[in-house]
């Protein structure tokens, strides 16, 4: 019996695709079709070099192929600062080493995606790429973490156990929160040197700390002085300014502060009066500190202020120090605020220190470290700070010296790291000059040396460095680097005294004995105590770009890599960061520590709020890759609680706004669909929406790449690709793929991410999948040398957006091209991830916008037909249409497209004319299309009453149902009763039925429409 072989060949395509077949089943039965048959295979088109290859999943699964390959790129060295060439250029960054207090943000998850989007970028177009990890120790924020898990397990203070055994407690708290962090990193997909990872408090990092110092202090930048700093009463340490969080109190509002039962007034203006010496008549001013009027020094009014101009110079008697303070004169004083005198307590404002600083004022600081009014306030010691407001409140009265109070707008600084309100308080600490360097970094801007985007950033760079102040470096901290100096004095003389700066307790030694003139066998009597501060975290980070690569040894990687070749950050911690690397690393290097800084923006929920554990709108990257429940995003919320991360109150609203933003929690999307939505928006805008429902779609996007790599698999594989021959459409997806390629060598250049984004998913959803795949199904099944031309196309165009699309989704594209350049001759690269980055010199001479232009006028008619479909409902699958244009020359293009609009309209016949028959104007629906097109679907003959009358049923039945709802939820008592999940319940409901009977209208809508045609 003879065999037919077309037969033969779709009953194997069959099996193949819809019955688990694997192509192993089809060469089996095409060998046979060899073996019975007489009609040669090759007219079949069929490919009998086809290269063996597993056999192509039916359903993308981003959980398997994330799960399968970073290890491989990692243990292939891909990482790893490589070459193509001995002269090919470096490309160096670091990771801003995230702090080791917990898991990674959305926020971090942005930073590594830029990041990691650029090394692969730069190492695809061969340059030599070094991109170093670390981790910083984030001194104050670990500590209170560790302390607060050490008073919850053990209910212990760091007091109880000692410095030395608190800190191996953070030492273990690092080593865990580190092992999360990098598996976090590499979920991300972050294409980082590993074997270079640096921690800020490793031995050779904590080396290069105590150099920097010493050079910084010696060179005559750090002094120690006695000056106001933010405290924190909470952690008994000065904190920096980007840890103290200014909250606008509007009115009359109450504070939960730590170490208080009952919360605490704020946003209250209070009124008192001070008595003029020698007279009956008094001045009142306002404050809201009355806690601080003990440390008053002196009452300033505006010079040019009338009411008070009798009183320049006066003296008035302090009610509870009994002495008198001048009247003063500033043109700091706002006469229209509260009664136009102020009163001045330098200690405790950052406004009146510099004040009392211009009139020679003493200072006096009436409030201790622990936040207790201290001896310099009595009858007031020994009381907490705010319990003694009210007492000197009650106090004033008594002394008839109150003037009653008013709702005022106050700015309260809150210590972000404890909740406590922030006091000021005059403290000797270590200080960093920052001046000249300052002036250097500004210059650094202005001679164009170093580049910031977005630009705008620039006057803020300005603003800050020529205008900064002095840098307090010291903290009261147990964790952290300890500062290397050294009190040294002989024994017995301890009122000689000289700070030492030294790498060990020996060099100070040998230094204090050569400032004090002491012989060598006296060196020997000298007593040396280490300070027991630590420095300010931001100062070991500043030194991060240069000590990473072996400063202060002029190691070949600090010779190599640095000054980096960018500085990628969010634009929040541009001056506490970004401005003192530049500082810092100019002063010890001689080199500004980059070329480039690129800002991100800070990220924001769907609707534009911040996000906040206390709104339940903080998203964790790995629950957007994994998915996550409505249950488990509420039990993280509780964990929080139960930590001491939130208060009761927080916790309700936080799980109210998780129910409210993820009622069905959050969809499970993968890693590179979350690195995809993180791009798509403008990164450098001063705010990025983040929407888990856009990663959702790029999740669905992913599949589509996947479903069409795999018609392409099929496609190669049976059909031998030529460059012969190219069709039309061959040649317009490849004058768009060159388009692609140009716009995204544009787009990376200038680190738009946004836009490389947008032309990938133009390109490959829109143009190769929904446009040029399709037409190529009917020429796929024929036996013409077109198939071989359209099966090169494919893959050509395949391949090339496969690599321009491997930086942005790394984990499909790798395992999409290790299928498909299979498929194609030569020699290729073992990973996308080193293969050369598509150049738009290579695709150049395909680009013939002459085409494009051709090829949108006729899909033009491909729109209009698929709008007159939609819009009046018409279902014929394979209605007639006439296309109409007055000009011969376009009716002939667009005659020789009419299988591509038929394909691609799924329509029947297709007349083209430069005029619709007169016995259609009656009997068609019209639409224009294009710039003179028009056309026009014939509905003679459609019968609507039937559908008219089965969606009437169906409307009353929906409406009777939502009147039913609509009676149960507006009840008397229903919204204080019910349930708030059964209300939840409810109200998706009745939006449901509401959906469905607009849809319903619409219908109805159309129905009218088309039989206004008919008729």
């Amino acid at each position: 019996m003879r065999w037919n072989v077309n037969r033969c060949w779709w009953c194997a395509k069959f099996l193949t695709n819809n019955c688990g077949f694997t192509e192993r089943t089809l060469r089996t039965v095409l060998t046979c079709v060899r073996k019975y048959s007489s009609y040669p295979v090759k007219k079949l088109g069929v490919r009998e070099d086809s290269p063996t290859v597993p056999p192509f999943p039916p359903v993308y699964n981003a959980a398997k192929i994330e799960s399968e390959v970073y290890d491989w790129w990692e243990k292939e060295g891909f990482f790893k600062p490589k070459s193509r060439s001995s002269t090919a250029d470096t490309f160096s960054m670091v990771l801003p080493p995230p702090n080791v207090t917990g898991t990674l943000h959305l926020g971090h998850a942005l930073t590594a995606t830029i990041q990691d989007v650029l090394a692969r970028w730069h190492r695809m177009h061969g340059r030599c790429v070094c991109w170093v990890p670390g981790m910083d120790h984030a001194g104050i924020a670990t500590q209170v973490a560790v302390e607060k898990k050490l008073w919850q397990e053990r209910r212990l203070t760091r007091h109880d156990i000692g410095r030395e055994e608190f800190e191996k407690e953070v030492w273990k708290w690092k080593h865990q929160k580190a092992e999360v962090i990098t598996r976090q990193l590499r979920e991300l997909g972050a294409s980082l040197d590993w074997s270079r990872h640096v921690f800020t408090m490793n031995p050779a990092q904590s080396s290069a700390v105590v150099e920097a110092f010493i050079r910084l202090y010696e060179g005559g930048l750090i002094y120690r002085a006695k000056s106001l700093v933010n405290w924190s009463c909470i952690l008994q340490s000065a904190i920096s300014d980007i840890e103290v969080t200014h909250k606008e109190v509007k009115s009359r509002t109450m504070f939960d502060i730590p170490g208080y039962e009952e919360p605490v007034e704020f946003g209250v203006l209070t009124n008192f009066a001070y008595k003029i010496i020698d007279c009956d008549e008094e001045i009142v001013v306002s404050t809201t500190r009355v806690e601080t009027i003990p440390g008053d020094v002196a009452i300033a009014v505006h010079p040019g202020d009338d009411r008070y101009k009798k009183w320049h110079g006066a003296r008035v008697w302090h009610p509870f120090r009994e002495e008198s303070i001048p009247v003063i004169c500033d043109e700091f004083v706002d006469p229209t605020f509260g009664t136009g005198a102020v009163k001045i307590t330098p200690a405790h404002s950052s406004i009146d220190y510099e004040v009392a600083k211009r009139h020679n004022l003493s200072m006096i600081s009436v409030i201790s470290e622990d936040g207790m009014l201290n001896d310099y306030a009595k009858p007031y010691s020994g009381m907490k700070r705010f319990d003694a407001r009210r007492v000197i409140t009650e106090d004033l009265k008594r002394r008839n010296l109150f003037r009653g109070q008013k709702e005022h707008i106050t700015i309260v600084p809150v210590c972000s790291r404890s909740g406590d309100a922030v006091e000021y308080l005059l403290k000797s600490q270590w200080f960093v000059n920052c001046k000249e360097m300052g002036r250097k970094a500004a210059a650094s801007i202005r001679n164009g040396d170093l580049k910031i985007e977005p630009a705008t950033f620039e006057k803020t760079w300005f603003t800050w460095l020529d205008n900064i102040k002095d840098w307090c470096i010291s903290r009261q901290l147990w964790w952290g680097h300890r500062i290397p100096m050294y009190q040294c004095h002989s024994k017995g003389d301890v009122d000689t005294v000289l700070w030492v700066a030294a790498r060990s307790t020996v060099e100070a030694r040998r230094k204090a004995s050569q400032l004090l003139g002491l012989d060598d066998d006296k060196t020997k009597h000298i007593e040396v105590s280490q300070d027991t501060d630590v420095l300010d975290t931001w100062f070991s980070s500043a030194l991060f770009p240069f000590t990473v690569h072996g400063w202060p040894a002029q190691s070949e990687n600090l010779s190599k890599f640095y000054p980096l070749s960018l500085m990628e950050t969010g634009h929040d911690i541009l001056f506490f960061w970004v401005a003192r690397m530049v500082m810092l690393g100019t002063y010890c290097t001689g080199a500004v520590p980059f070329k480039k800084v690129l800002l991100h923006g800070i990220i924001c929920d769907a609707v534009g709020r911040k996000m906040s554990k206390s709104l339940g709108n903080v998203i964790d990257p790995g629950d957007v890759i994994n998915g996550i429940s409505l249950e488990g995003l509420s039990e993280k919320v509780q964990h929080s609680y139960k930590a001491g991360l939130l208060s009761e109150s927080e916790l309700q609203r936080a799980v109210a706004g998780q129910k409210k933003l993820f009622p069905d929690g959050i969809p499970q999307c993968g890693t590179d669909a979350l690195r995809f939505t993180l791009c798509s928006q403008n990164v450098t805008s001063f705010f990025i929406n983040f929407d888990v429902n856009t990663c959702a779609k790029n999740r669905a996007f992913c599949n589509k790449v996947w479903q069409a790599c795999k018609y392409v698999h099929q496609c190669v594989t049976r059909v031998v690709p030529h460059q012969a021959a190219l069709r039309r459409m061959d040649r317009w997806i490849l004058s768009r793929l060159a388009c692609m390629v140009a716009e995204m060598d544009e787009a990376l250049h200038n680190m738009q991410f946004h836009c490389a984004t947008a032309a990938l998913k133009t390109f490959l959803y829109d143009e190769f999948c929904d446009i040029y795949l399709e037409t190529t199904k009917p020429v796929m099944r024929s036996n013409t040398s077109e198939a071989g031309a359209a099966s090169w196309t494919l893959l050509q165009c395949t391949l090339t957006a496969l690599r321009a699309l491997s930086p942005f989704m790394p984990f499909i594209t790798e395992e999409l091209y290790q299928r498909c350049v299979q498929l194609e001759k030569g020699c290729h690269e073992r990973s996308v991830m080193i293969a050369p980055y598509p150049k738009p010199e290579e695709w150049s001479e395909y680009r013939d916008e002459n085409l494009e232009n051709e090829f949108d006028e006729v899909y033009s008619v491909v729109l209009a037909i698929r709008r007159l479909r939609s819009l009046y409902n018409i279902k014929t699958k394979m209605p007639e249409v006439y296309v109409v244009n007055d000009a011969a020359g376009q009716c002939e293009l667009i005659r020789q497209y009419t299988d591509i609009i038929t394909t691609l309209a799924r329509c029947g016949t297709i007349t083209i004319s430069q005029e619709l028959p007169g016995s259609l104007l009656r009997a068609s629906v019209a639409e224009t299309a294009g710039a003179n097109s028009s056309v026009h679907i014939v509905v003679k003959g459609k019968d609507t009453e039937v559908e008219k009358d089965e969606i009437g049923k169906k409307y009353k039945i929906l409406t009777k149902d939502l009147d039913k709802m609509l009676k149960i939820t507006s009840q008397a008592g229903y919204k204080s009763g019910a349930p708030r999940e059964v209300q939840d319940m409810h109200r998706k409901k009745i939006e449901s039925l509401e959906a469905e009977l607009e849809k319903l209208r619409q219908y109805q809508d159309s129905l009218k429409r088309l039989d206004e045609v008919i008729k």
